[in-house]
């Protein structure tokens, strides 16, 4: 005999304020397990196609994990130092576009930049104030042994967690199956394989997606001459997954740096926006499409709003909790809806006949 709804709902909030808690309270240490986690979730499909094709789950496993550390070695190698070195260089740079942004403005509206000016101040001030906000950034994150120690730890634990997982993933995933009250355990199963598929279409696709803007930004820039194109199209490709923030963040950062680097030179000016222009066309028409689907559940305000929410609240963890929630939170809400308009609440009771407008 199944308990009465009143106490399910009472033993399931509970539950539920309890994870949030610990949540709460763990945040500043979680950041690399959960890191670790998604990573084993991203390599699960990999490692049952290699099962397929007659690996064991230990030899699956050691593949992607020695195939991951060579990309790292080599993204370690051929990429990570120039782009520091680009976005060192941004940094110091950052006053001298402010300067030159001032030069332009005082040139086409001199009445608006005179010495009392509060916008000529602010101009003045914003390079200034960039400048020693990326150098103190710099600092304690290179200099400061916590920042340091917190950076080897989580390189350290983040690739073991994920080694672990990964190799015992479908075991956790069993035990789990074996603890769902079995009252319940079919509409569990069939809420968690919904869930699944909106995390499969959506944030696997998105990182693709992610990672092919990142490289065609990147390149394209570079060979047309930008002087920050690597860092320009790490930015742009990595923000993209945040809904029409990461285009327009990328768009002007990319075209407003050719300004600053191009200036009279319209044609070049030209190539930058065009490169931008096809990396937004192809991204809405042929890569998001192809790689993440049409329609995977997660309504782009929604996950504004999701992000926001769970990173105001617990900082880099939020975000990271923030789309699985939101999916979570969306495909539990579709079922709901779907309960209750099989319901005879919304039903009623009448006949097809007696509901039918007179």
């Amino acid at each position: 005999m199944a308990l009465p709804v009143k106490q399910q709902l009472t033993y399931w909030g509970v539950a539920s304020v309890v994870f949030l808690l610990v949540l709460w309270f763990l945040a500043p240490v979680l950041a690399p397990f959960l890191v670790g986690g998604a990573i084993a979730y991203f390599m699960d499909p990999v490692a049952d196609r290699l099962q397929r094709f007659g690996a064991s789950r230990v030899v699956a496993t050691t593949v992607i994990s020695l195939s991951a550390l060579l990309i790292a070695v080599l993204l370690m190698l051929a990429v990570i130092p120039s782009l520091a070195a680009q976005l060192t260089a941004l940094i110091d740079a950052t006053p001298r576009i402010f300067q030159r942004l001032q030069a332009v403005l005082t040139e086409q509206f001199p009445e608006l930049l005179d010495e009392n000016s509060v916008i000529r101040k602010a101009i003045l001030s914003i390079g200034d104030n960039l400048r020693q906000w990326g150098t103190e950034a710099a600092k304690t994150v290179f200099t400061s042994a916590l920042g340091v120690l917190n950076a080897v730890l989580f390189l350290v634990v983040v690739p073991v967690v994920a080694f672990y997982l990964l190799l015992d993933w479908d075991n956790m995933v069993a035990r789990i199956d074996a603890l769902l009250p079995r009252d319940h355990a079919p509409t569990v199963r069939l809420l968690a394989g919904r869930i699944d598929g909106v995390l499969a279409a959506f944030v696997r696709g998105q990182i693709s997606v992610c990672i092919v803007l990142g490289v065609y930004y990147s390149v394209a820039l570079m060979l047309a001459g930008l002087e920050f194109g690597l860092v320009v199209g790490a930015i742009a490709g990595a923000i993209t997954f945040i809904p029409y923030i990461g285009a327009l963040v990328g768009g002007a950062l990319a075209i407003g740096l050719a300004l600053f680097q191009f200036w009279g030179d319209p044609i070049s000016i030209g190539i930058v926006a065009a490169i931008f222009a096809l990396g937004q066309f192809l991204e809405g028409n042929v890569i998001t499409p192809r790689l993440v689907g049409n329609s995977v559940g997660l309504h782009p305000v929604w996950l504004l709003f999701a992000l926001s929410a769970f990173g105001s609240v617990l900082g880099f963890v939020g975000m990271l909790v923030a789309v699985p929630v939101a999916a979570a939170i969306g495909v539990i809400a579709r079922w709901g809806i779907e309960q209750y308009q099989d319901s005879l609440l919304y039903r009623g009771t009448n006949t097809p006949d007696d509901t039918s407008p007179p």
